[in-house]
C-alpha cells in the first residue's frame, strides 16, 4: 500500500486553471495544456489539488512499495511553472540545450513565461519522456 498522498482525483482541470490569479500565468497554462495533450495524447486529470497529470503508469519498487502516477504534468506555481518529466533529463540534453530560459530539478523542468521557452523543442520534450515512461513501464 502506497502512503502517497498525491493521487489522481475528480477535480475539475479548467476550474483549477481560472483560479490561477496571474493572468500571464493563467494564459501559459491553459496553452500548456493543449501542447500536453497534444504531446501525449492523453486528457488532464487532477493529481492533488494542484498538479495536472496526463496519462498514468505503475511503478514498484524493490522494497515492494508501489504506486500510480502520471507520465507527465505540470502546476502553475507562484514561483514558476513546473512541468514533471518523468524520467529526468539525462536522455534529453539534445533537447533541453534547445529549449530557452529554464533550470531543472531532478524530474521537474522550471520557467517563469512560457514565452522563454521554445515550445517545439518543449512538444518534442514532452513527448519523447512520455514515449520512454511508457516503453520502460509497458
Amino acid at each position: 500500500m502506497s502512503a502517497l498522498k498525491t493521487r489522481q482525483n475528480d477535480g475539475n482541470v479548467i476550474a483549477f486553471l481560472n483560479e490561477v490569479e496571474d493572468l500571464q500565468k493563467k494564459e501559459d497554462s491553459l496553452l500548456l495544456l493543449d501542447i500536453m495533450k497534444e504531446a501525449t495524447g492523453e486528457e488532464p486529470k487532477m493529481w492533488g489539488p494542484s498538479i495536472i497529470g496526463f496519462g498514468k503508469y505503475h511503478y514498484k519498487y524493490e522494497s515492494g512499495r508501489e504506486g500510480n502516477w502520471f507520465l507527465t504534468g505540470f502546476s502553475p506555481r507562484k514561483q514558476n511553472m513546473s512541468v514533471y518529466i518523468m524520467p529526468g533529463f539525462e536522455h534529453f540534453h539534445h533537447l533541453t540545450e534547445q529549449l530557452g530560459k529554464h533550470s531543472t530539478g531532478k524530474s521537474c523542468l522550471y520557467f517563469k513565461r512560457l514565452s522563454d521557452i521554445n515550445q517545439e523543442i518543449l512538444r518534442l520534450l514532452i513527448k519523447e519522456s512520455v514515449d520512454y515512461m511508457k516503453k520502460k513501464y509497458s
